[in-house]
């Protein structure tokens, strides 16, 4: 589906926007509130483009957590008090590089 298509397109490019926000490492990222801002905005936002996929895809494409990706962005919105930037680092350096081969691959394999 286009729509799809269009979704992961945007998931990229918040991934890509990260990298770039983190590019110069974790000591930059908790010291700098415009930094952690923008990260958890573009996490918030690719987590949000998530929830807006169709179901039929996501139920055929399961190796990607979207249940947990789902979650996550509801705590991002609504538990924002109780963020813990050691734990956003950890997704950002573990979890983030992950999901983008997974979305890349996910692209690729869709028909233009």
């Amino acid at each position: 589906m286009k729509k799809d298509r269009v979704y992961l397109e945007y998931i990229l490019e918040r991934i890509g926007r990260i990298e770039e926000d983190v590019a110069s490492g974790r000591k930059s990222f908790m010291n700098s509130h415009t930094i952690q801002d923008a990260v958890l905005r573009n996490l918030q936002t690719l987590a949000e483009s998530c929830q807006r996929l169709s179901e039929p895809f996501k139920q055929n494409h399961p190796d990607v957590e979207w249940k947990k990706l789902s979650a996550f962005r509801n705590v991002l919105v609504h538990d924002y008090l109780g963020i813990d930037l050691d734990q956003i680092w950890i997704i950002v350096v573990r979890d983030v590089p992950e999901l983008k081969i997974k979305i890349e691959q996910l692209i690729d394999k869709l028909p233009e």
